[in-house]
């Protein structure tokens, strides 16, 4: 099957952009000697994940346990969940535990004794990391807190539970505005984890790992020392808020949206790709990036360059309102390739992405994971 076979509006892989962003970050990672765990929210298909983990991903980072469920059940065994997951979910996280080494973090001290007794009752034993806030100020302890030892001694002496190591992300790094500054992030990361662990280990407890995870901070997280795992998403498929970062370019985008132009008036196209397609996500990044996504110049091929003419301005759900500064040569039927703001949030608005080859469509996959929010 061909592009041109396809209806629109469709969200497109391109397989060789893809496998290459793969490669990379696990040669970043074994560079580096740390494991490589990505974060499955992004593409939420088990296929991918599989890609990853062939090419030496230690398993993969789940958002919730609905999504790790999905992953299980496809043979994934390995299954990292970094969101704060409440005790009353222990009976799926037990059922998963029987197919899968499974292990969550834990930043409340009643959250951490919820899974002590539930682990105990069932006569198992969970492994969990302690989340650090390190400055994005969302879930975690604060590192410099007058109880973060003790806290840190109590989880390690809880019984049912044991305390693997320390887990961060700097979500912060998302809205620095220098590459100077990204890498101060991760530096600022690194040194917060190792130092917490040093004075854990110095009051009695050893911890083995030091788990970090953002795209934007990934290539200079890779040159911290002390750290035992990345855990970044959005790499494999890259998009526009990652161009901004400094993190990708335009040909690195593997996730692309195929979009017809739908009507044409004075100042302005409009696609068929609205904000069930792209999402509402505004771009962030060094770089300015106006607009829903970046329309691109020509086919998409390579070199990719943007369409300086036309920013997408306005989103209804069906449709893209395209402003074009001066003229454009594009009519009703002709259509065009868009970089989404966020490639982790157009993958859960679609059932199936096509994988592709150039012009030819190569596959159908399921985002088989898409909308597990529970």
């Amino acid at each position: 099957m061909l592009l041109s076979d396809l209806p629109t509006p469709q969200v497109l892989i391109d397989r060789t952009r893809l496998i290459a962003n793969i490669d990379r970050a696990q040669q970043l990672a074994s560079s580096a000697g740390v494991r490589l765990r990505p974060h499955a929210k992004t593409h939420k298909s088990p296929v991918v994940a599989r890609w990853q983990i062939d090419r030496g991903a230690v398993g993969v980072c789940c958002a919730k346990v609905g999504e790790a469920e999905v992953f299980a059940a496809a043979g994934i065994d390995d299954i990292r969940l970094p969101y704060p997951v409440n005790p009353a979910n222990a009976p799926r996280v037990l059922a998963l535990m029987d197919r899968a080494s499974i292990s969550i973090i834990v930043d409340h001290l009643a959250v951490a004794r919820g899974w002590s007794e539930a682990m105990q009752r069932a006569g198992r034993t969970l492994d969990v990391l302690i989340k650090v806030d390190v400055g994005f100020h969302r879930c975690g302890i604060d590192p410099e807190a007058a109880g973060a030892l003790d806290f840190i001694r109590t989880i390690a002496s809880l019984p049912g539970l044991r305390l693997r190591g320390l887990l961060s992300h700097a979500g912060h790094g998302y809205t620095a505005v220098s590459e100077d500054e990204l890498c101060a992030v991760a530096a600022r990361e690194a040194e917060t984890l190792t130092t917490l662990r040093d004075r854990a280990k110095a009051s009695g407890v050893d911890l083995e790992e030091l788990s970090v995870g953002a795209t934007p901070t990934l290539r200079f997280s890779a040159r911290q020392r002390g750290l035992t795992e990345l855990r970044p998403g959005n790499y494999v498929y890259f998009d526009r808020t990652q161009v901004a970062l400094g993190a990708a370019t335009l040909d690195d985008c593997a996730l692309t949206v195929i979009a017809t132009v739908v009507s044409k008036h004075a100042g302005r196209i409009i696609l068929d790709c609205g904000s069930k397609t792209l999402t509402s996500d505004q771009a962030r990044g060094i770089l300015p990036a106006g607009g829903y996504g970046a329309v691109l110049a020509g086919d998409g091929g390579s070199p990719r360059r943007t369409d300086d003419a036309l920013t997408i301005e306005r989103l209804s759900e069906e449709h893209a309102t395209v402003r074009v500064d001066g003229r454009t040569r594009l009519e009703p039927g002709d259509r065009v390739h868009v970089v989404p703001n966020h490639a982790c949030t157009v993958s859960n608005l679609v059932d199936a992405v096509r994988l592709v080859d150039g012009d030819e469509v190569i596959e159908t996959l399921p985002v088989a994971a898409r909308g597990r929010i529970t």
